[in-house]
């Protein structure tokens, strides 16, 4: 019972502890060290004495512990040493309060994260890492980079922080633009990683609610960047089509599926004043673009109204000419697939370079359903059994094994030749 309280309390409170801790301690590797050892710790003490009261709490109070020895043995606790502790609550106690501090605060250490001297490839991965406690495995995923080189770039980062002696608050305004596409990324790929789990019940399941409230005060903090609207958007066109991703029995239904009277309205009607702010203050660029794609799905009022393949076609299109990647060519290539037939989707997965998504479930996933299409079943079947490979949330895995299941059993010389 209490490794299982354990692992919740780490993968919700993980990013707010360590945040609280580098901005005490001023040290990011001694913020992330004290935590695991705090976590340690718990593992030997509360299978002998129960699980405490508050165990967010306990662990951070361990943790501030184990980082006050760290500082200790390395001899710096004069020059590092936090201020004489207030009989007033401190501001990590404030930290520990979700529905006051953390957001604000998140927000402060993925600003510090994101600062101009680390190098553009490493700041949004060394905010996934140790603000939204994002894994090495799932960062590098994320990025479509090989573990190593992500590993080696969190390291080279944040011995970069500690030799500037990066400050830890949130910059000027006038030095935040710098910083905002870092920002963002961040933000986008931390949703996206509870975006996934379409039951909403996976290790970051949190960030979705927090993004909300991230975004919202990224807009307040910088009224007039289209950027920020577009996520904030983006987010909420998403987050509003949720109630709609299950079906009765827990398995994941895909967007052209969902049922739009369940899509939530007013976070559509929301999104939708965002976007249109985002669209009034320049031309268009990748996130309005991707924005109004998620919008134009939630034009849609019920299931008997066609599914609006050929404007999302379009606005891909769109999309491509500004930000021409692997992820937005695999995204066109499933309108593409709608209104202008598999193989011509086909074509367009031909020029994308596999062995750097052999870790990407989504292109397995298309793969599949692609040579399902083409009656190639054998290959399909693999396909599936590649996407399952790579472990699916629960929803997920349960949409792909119904795939798999209802291919036809043909052996390889009965099926057409490409």
């Amino acid at each position: 019972m209490s490794l299982a309280v354990l692992d919740q309390v780490a993968r919700e409170a993980s990013g707010r502890i360590v945040a609280a801790l580098a901005a005490r301690f001023r040290d990011l590797d001694i913020a992330e060290d004290a935590f695991s050892d705090a976590c340690v710790k718990a593992l030997e003490a509360w299978p002998q004495h129960g699980v405490p009261f508050d165990p967010a709490g306990w662990l951070y109070r361990t943790a501030e512990r184990k980082a006050l020895d760290a500082l200790r043995r390395r001899r710096t606790r004069e020059r590092l040493a936090p201020d004489p502790q207030p009989t007033e609550a401190t501001q990590e106690d404030a930290m520990l309060d979700d529905a006051r501090i953390i957001p604000d605060e998140r927000l402060r250490l993925i600003f510090v994260c994101c600062h101009p001297a680390v190098s553009p490839e490493s700041r949004a991965a060394l905010t996934l890492r140790l603000v939204c406690g994002l894994s090495v495995a799932e960062i590098a995923q994320a990025f479509l980079v090989p573990e190593p080189t992500l590993a080696q770039r969190l390291v080279r980062a944040k011995r970069k922080i500690a030799d500037a002696g990066i400050s830890f608050e949130v910059p000027r305004p006038e030095a935040w633009h710098e910083r905002l596409e870092a920002v963002l990324a961040t933000i986008e790929i931390a949703y996206s990683k509870s975006h996934e789990d379409a039951a909403n019940a996976g290790n970051h399941a949190a960030y979705a609610s927090e993004v909300l409230q991230l975004t919202r005060t990224l807009v307040e903090m910088i009224p007039h960047e289209p950027d920020p609207l577009a996520l904030a958007a983006l987010v909420r066109y998403t987050e509003a089509r949720r109630p709609a991703r299950l079906d009765p029995q827990g398995c994941m239904v895909p967007l052209s599926q969902q049922d739009p009277a369940l899509w939530s309205r007013p976070l559509i009607q929301q999104a939708d004043l965002y976007l249109k702010r985002a669209w009034t203050l320049g031309a268009q660029n990748p996130r309005t673009l991707q924005a109004a794609i998620h919008g134009t799905w939630c034009w849609r009022k019920n299931l008997s109204e066609p599914a609006p393949w050929p404007q999302i076609l379009a606005l891909y299109d769109a999309l491509l000419a500004c930000r021409d990647d692997v992820v937005v060519r695999l995204n066109r290539a499933v309108a593409l697939a709608e209104v202008a037939g598999f193989q011509s989707a086909f074509d367009e997965l031909a020029s994308l370079p596999a062995q750097d998504l052999q870790n990407f479930l989504p292109y397995h996933a298309l793969r599949a359903d692609l040579l399902r299409q083409a009656g190639r079943f054998t290959e399909a079947q693999a396909a599936y059994d590649a996407a399952l490979a790579l472990s699916p949330a629960l929803a997920e895995r349960r949409w792909l094994e119904n795939q798999k299941r209802t291919l036809p059993s043909l052996s390889p010389r009965s099926e057409p030749q490409q």
